[in-house]
């Protein structure tokens, strides 16, 4: 790649890391923010919910925007946006503005981030410059994220209004040189128009973000266990009802928001699940992780997240040891590496004891860092490869749902699964015993998600059989050719 095309890499590459530094900031500040402005628990909880639900509600719809209005204007649009309310965060006086604040940007974030996805898949070449683009891309996601622990940490003792200011500076840099290195819009994306030229489906874009947001309402409520359980069970019904009418709606349109196909294709339908349950898992226990060190162990938020900064290895493995493996092996082998790891990461850790030290976690913490190296990236590539250029925000959008209620809904099991198991009895002892029953939802879904790859791997070989077929075939075809050629050209002498 030239010199502009890594500046654009970069700048397509920093909205995903001010994505992941944005949520994991937060996580970090909610508690001297909440202590500041005298919130509840129930307010603080929705500052962090907030962001779910809407970015997690407007996934699907923002990717499939970037293809019919235009992936370069909904990336500027959506990063104006995001830079706009993480500022109005910065200035809030109230619980109600933080939420509000949390809430918009989350649905920038819904935007923005699939536009970015896209805008790789579109800007450069389907093989191994694009594979080396989106693997770079996950690892800036990842160790985005991890960073952020470490800079959330360090901005709180500051004060923890800079948690939303210093996004708004990197978003700020960000806009400008996206402003004159983002490419125009492509022939394929149409001004507000579908593919055959119809108008935009906008009852297909109601049903949809309202039946995801419903859905995400219902994984966030999944936390509270078996508290207020009629309101969490009617609002999953509302979600199916409103999911139902967004397929019949689809099969109707002139100019579906979503084709139905794509959701054909098994090996993006494999990959968006396999995000799901390895995302799911990889917050699941980070949760669960900084919530032993913090609550058990009494760890300071900062002490906290420079343990864990180790896990963003995968920062550094995913653009340099990734693709090698990618190109040696194929992407299903690396994804079933990366979920076997994870296996072994988070089984080393169920065990875990009350005075555990650091060199004891190190294993599972490095290793897992290493999954998620091996794992994303990957998944990133399957769940876009072969995908018709005008649907590649479609399908950016589908995968960024699948890692948003992913770890939704990682977040949220092991959440219920702690609350349930801390009722059996109280005291340290039962509180570790109940982190470590809440240790087996991240596991569980990494071997889930490895039973998927292995289906993945199996697929994949029967592909390369079947092509080697048609090759063969192909072949016997053009060498008897001239004979048949001949020999019809003797009968007609």
């Amino acid at each position: 790649m030239g010199a502009r095309a890594w500046a654009l890499l970069l700048v397509l590459c920093g909205t995903i890391f001010l994505e992941g530094i944005d949520v994991a900031m937060m996580a970090v500040a909610i508690p001297s923010i909440r202590a500041d402005l005298a919130l509840s628990t129930g307010t603080a909880a929705w500052v962090m919910s907030a962001y779910v639900l809407g970015y997690a509600g407007f996934t699907l719809l923002g990717g499939r925007a970037a293809d019919l209005l235009g992936r370069r204007r909904m990336f500027l649009t959506w990063l104006t946006v995001f830079l706009l309310f993480s500022g109005l965060g910065g200035f809030a006086t109230d619980g109600w503005m933080l939420v509000v604040a949390r809430f918009v940007t989350g649905v920038a974030a819904a935007f923005m981030t699939p536009a970015a996805l896209s805008l790789i898949t579109t800007s450069y070449e389907e093989g191994p410059q694009r594979n080396k683009a989106l693997l770079v891309f996950a690892g800036t996601a990842a160790g985005g994220f991890s960073l952020g622990l470490v800079i959330g940490g360090l901005l709180t003792a500051i004060g923890w209004r800079w948690v939303f200011f210093a996004p708004v500076l990197l978003a700020g840099a960000l806009l400008v040189a996206a402003v004159r290195l983002v490419p125009a819009a492509g022939p394929v994306e149409r001004d507000g128009r579908g593919r055959d030229g119809g108008g935009f489906d906008l009852l297909g874009a109601v049903t949809a973000a309202g039946a995801m947001l419903l859905a995400a309402y219902t994984v966030v409520r999944l936390e509270h266990g078996l508290h207020d359980w009629p309101l969490t069970a009617v609002a999953g019904l509302a979600a199916l009802a409103l999911g139902a009418a967004f397929v019949a709606v689809e099969r109707r349109a002139a100019a579906p928001l979503v084709r139905l196909g794509i959701l054909r294709k098994g090996s993006v339908v494999r990959a968006d699940l396999g995000a799901l349950l390895f995302v799911g898992a990889f917050f699941g226990f980070q949760f669960v992780v900084t919530l032993y060190l913090q609550e058990l162990r009494g760890w300071s938020s900062l002490q906290t997240a420079i343990a864990l900064v180790v896990m963003g290895c995968d920062a550094v493995l995913a653009p340099t040891l990734t693709p090698k493996l990618v190109a040696r092996f194929g992407n299903a082998r690396v994804i079933l590496g990366g979920f076997v790891l994870a296996v072994v990461a988070y089984g080393l850790f169920l065990p875990v004891g009350m005075d555990w030290s650091y060199a004891a976690m190190f294993p599972t913490l490095i290793i897992a860092g290493t999954a998620f190296a091996l794992a994303y990236g990957p998944l990133t590539i399957a769940a876009t490869d072969g995908v018709a250029e005008e649907e590649q925000g479609l399908a950016s959008g589908l995968l960024n749902t699948a890692t948003q209620f992913g770890s939704a809904i990682g977040i949220s099991a092991v959440t219920a699964v702690y609350g349930l198991a801390s009722t059996t009895g109280s005291g340290p002892e039962a509180t570790l015993s109940a982190f470590r029953t809440a240790l087996t939802v991240p596991v569980v879904m990494v071997v889930a998600g490895t039973i998927l790859s292995a289906f993945s791997v199996r697929a994949a070989r029967r592909a390369v059989r079947s092509a080697s077929q048609v090759s063969s075939v192909s072949a016997s075809q053009t060498s008897a050719n001239p004979a048949q050629r001949s020999g019809g050209m003797a009968s007609r002498k």
